[in-house]
């Protein structure tokens, strides 16, 4: 099949979070297999700072009543995929891509609106026919709908797919402030008191959507996992499926892994030692190889558990343990997580900001490894820190529950501990009854630990359920 991926962020070109990881793995997958496969992005500024790249074709130009776009299109060739770039660099020539601090540019939805209508123009321009147009999140969710209403006849056999990676981040905007849309003669099927949702859209006119785990699938036909598009979704439930995301273990290997000081694996654990060791060393906490360390890399926001974590940080370190975080997001978090590392020295490392081999280490090193969510779409660090016999506790919501089994439900397939209340009692009852089960029953943890490393979630996996529904829409 022709597949067309529209994306604002692959991994190894431009990267704020999960999504460009799928951005990257998922094309690459589908591409092992065979199909043809294209991707269509932005072309930022740091993505121009790192290519010069020609054009692929001569410059384009947009239309609407109101202003008149023109843009070049940028072509790489990158492990064997052809990636168009869209560059308009009034739009994309930003830092950051989208905002700060969990605050979006006023302008958000006049730009990635426009970078729909431009995929379909830079589609006509290089004669780019598509069996699948592949849509991802509230950044590309316009080409559904304008898919679906183009009279060209250039798309007339193409189908979209429409994949949800977070519904809490929706693309709310007045449609007023977005030129390419306010006169569009079927705006009126958008707009609700002058606004528009843009993961809504997505939802309304993709001929099916996906998200990234089953369980956040159904998680999304209730109001509170849908954040508000309940009815929505319960409307296309038929059409939604949950595909668990793959994990790249080209890059999370212990075994392999060249940013760890020690490599291990399950035939030779010593090197995981040396890891914790070095963390140690590396936040300056005291080097004590048994005293239990647990970590966490993440998004430093309410979503990843802050509200059950930071109340029960006393009593945690009540234990003998120590405790290492390393993240960047809410200023809040970011000043109580500060202070708590200022008055206990011994027992609680914080990093604010983010650092690839730190996060590796962490994930290496530790013995336990926190994601307590609110909720979580899919999650990649718990599938990590399985890869690096590091047992997860996690909140059993979305991924997380796809991936972890709990030690207590399912002793003889366990590779974590999971809790389901969504509160901080429940959470230091979990961190308690790991503890009480790494000191207690030392043979049991390591078989949990070791089948922890033996888990795979792999792209080719998920690439042959995404190819099995590209082919049962084709019909």
């Amino acid at each position: 099949m022709k597949i067309v991926f529209a994306i604002s962020e692959v991994e190894e070109l431009v990267k704020t979070g999960g999504l460009a990881d799928v951005g990257k793995a998922l094309p690459l997958a589908l591409h092992k297999l065979g199909h043809d496969v294209s991707i269509i992005m932005p072309y930022y500024q740091s993505i121009a700072e790192q290519f010069e790249l020609a054009d692929a074709c001569p410059q384009q130009s947009l239309f609407t009543e109101t202003k008149v776009y023109h843009f070049a299109i940028k072509q790489l060739d990158w492990h064997g995929i052809n990636v168009f770039f869209i560059d308009y660099p009034e739009y994309f020539y930003r830092h950051p891509i989208y905002g700060n601090n969990q605050q979006g540019i006023d302008d958000n939805g006049e730009r990635f609106s426009f970078l729909s209508g431009a995929t379909m123009t830079a589609m006509h321009a290089l004669d780019l026919e598509a069996d699948i147009v592949h849509c991802h999140d509230w950044h590309t969710s316009l080409l559904p709908f304008l898919i679906k209403h183009d009279t060209s006849g250039f798309f007339s056999r193409t189908k979209t797919v429409f994949t949800i990676h977070n519904a809490a981040f929706q693309g709310v905007h007045p449609v007023s402030q977005i030129p390419s849309l306010r006169h569009h003669p079927a705006v009126d099927k958008l707009t609700h008191g002058g606004y528009i949702n843009l993961l809504q859209t997505g939802i309304q006119f993709a001929d099916k959507i996906t998200t990234v785990s089953p369980t956040y699938a159904r998680e999304l036909l209730t109001d509170l996992g849908s954040h508000g598009l309940h009815d929505r979704l319960v409307d296309r439930q038929y059409d939604l499926l949950g595909i668990l995301n793959g994990c790249d273990y080209s890059q999370w290997d212990p075994s392999t892994d060249a940013l760890l000081p020690a490599n291990f694996s399950l035939q030779d654990m010593s090197g995981k030692a040396a890891c914790k060791a070095a963390l140690q060393r590396s936040v300056a906490l005291p080097e004590t190889a048994n005293t239990p360390l647990f970590g966490m890399v993440c998004r430093l926001t309410e979503q990843k558990g802050f509200g059950y974590l930071l109340p029960i940080l006393d009593q945690l370190m009540a234990h003998n343990i120590q405790m290492v975080i390393i993240g960047t997001g809410e200023p809040a978090i970011c000043m109580d997580l500060n202070e708590y590392a200022e008055n206990h020295r011994e027992q609680f490392a914080f990093i604010n900001g983010f650092d690839v081999k730190i996060a590796h280490l962490i994930e290496a090193g530790s013995d336990f490894f926190l994601m307590p969510s609110q909720f979580e779409p899919c999650g990649l660090n718990q599938m990590y820190s399985l890869a690096y016999g590091t047992p997860p506790i996690v909140r059993g919501v979305g991924g997380l529950k796809d991936t972890v089994v709990d030690q207590q439900e399912d002793p003889d397939n366990a590779t974590g501990f999971v809790f389901h209340e969504p509160s901080a009692d429940a959470l230091l009852a979990t961190i308690r009854r790991a503890l009480l089960f790494y000191y207690e029953h030392p043979q049991q943890f390591s078989q949990l630990r070791d089948r922890g490393m033996e888990t795979r979630f792999t792209w080719h996996e998920s690439a042959l359920s995404y190819a099995a529904l590209y082919a049962d829409i084709q019909g």
